[in-house]
């Protein structure tokens, strides 16, 4: 995880508690891949649970939590030319009683799910649609 153009010294979110990857065993867990920097600003998978355990479902949960780093994403070469955060990330979640969800800051990312011995890919929910490439 993180090791693909890693820069030498350079710390990403996997090993970081609540960042990359965090579980409540009486809540459920979540799960990051993206832009670490972002994800460890916000402990990223730590306030997944923390919306989950509130009443949110995963997919709001994961959502609240992404417009959290579009809000802080204030750098101006992080940034579009409409203010948005010009990377992405994507937040990955299961409540305790088997919901689950993820959500991107982009559109066009899938998430896998295996039920019952059969897998499928399904459409992550996002924040922003990414722009048609013309």
């Amino acid at each position: 995880s993180g090791l693909f153009f890693k820069i030498p010294g350079r710390v990403g979110d996997s090993p970081l508690v609540g960042a990359g990857l965090f579980t409540d065993n009486a809540v459920g867990s979540a799960g990051a891949t993206g832009r670490g920097e972002a994800v460890i600003l916000v402990s990223g998978s730590r306030s997944v649970v923390s919306e989950m355990e509130r009443g949110a479902g995963p997919e709001e949960a994961c959502l609240r939590v992404l417009r959290k780093i579009a809000q802080k994403t204030l750098d101006p070469r992080l940034r579009d030319e409409k203010g948005r955060p010009n990377f992405n990330v994507v937040f990955y979640a299961v409540k305790k009683n088997g919901q689950y969800a993820s959500a991107a800051l982009w559109s066009g990312r899938n998430f896998a799910v295996s039920e019952g011995g059969k897998s499928r890919l399904e459409d992550c929910a996002y924040l922003f649609k990414r722009p048609a490439k013309g």
